[in-house]
């Protein structure tokens, strides 16, 4: 069993309670999401984003064939992090943490995502030809929507 990290660090030009409104709002999720991966939520979705919150995605990761996802808010600490992890879906197992620390050029966003697939082996070689390489794609994109969105 591998366990893999993702980690990303992006600055963006506004304050912690900018940052929070936006990320902490789950709803935004789909925004920032690229469409290519079939991103839907399922779920009614509050304004903010609390301990304890189950979320109910579909993805389309391969051969557009839908895949259920289902996240579970385990920590949040407004406007500071939250902590989003995998309670049914395509990893075996799957945490990610999203931390927000004031800088004097605005909010620095950290996401660290740890992951396992499942499968053995064969989820060894999917993750270096395949898994590695959309996550990255998906994290890019974030990226660019976002510097659309805060600059």
């Amino acid at each position: 069993m591998k366990l893999y990290t993702l980690m990303r660090k992006q600055t963006l030009p506004v304050d912690m309670e900018k940052a929070w409104k936006f990320f902490g709002d789950p709803s935004k999720l789909e925004e920032i999401t690229p469409p290519w991966l079939g991103f839907k939520v399922k779920t009614q979705l509050p304004p903010e984003t609390y301990a304890g919150m189950i979320i109910r995605y579909t993805i389309t990761p391969l051969a557009g064939l839908p895949v259920q996802w289902i996240t579970e808010i385990t920590h949040a600490e407004k406007p500071y992090f939250f902590v989003d992890e995998q309670r049914f879906g395509p990893y075996k197992f799957w945490h990610h943490q999203h931390i927000f620390k004031e800088t004097s050029e605005g909010t620095e966003m950290t996401d660290i995502v740890d992951y396992i697939l499942p499968f053995g082996p064969l989820g060894r070689i999917a993750h270096a030809f395949y898994v590695r390489k959309k996550l990255e794609q998906i994290f890019d994109f974030r990226r660019k929507k976002l510097e659309t969105i805060f600059y």
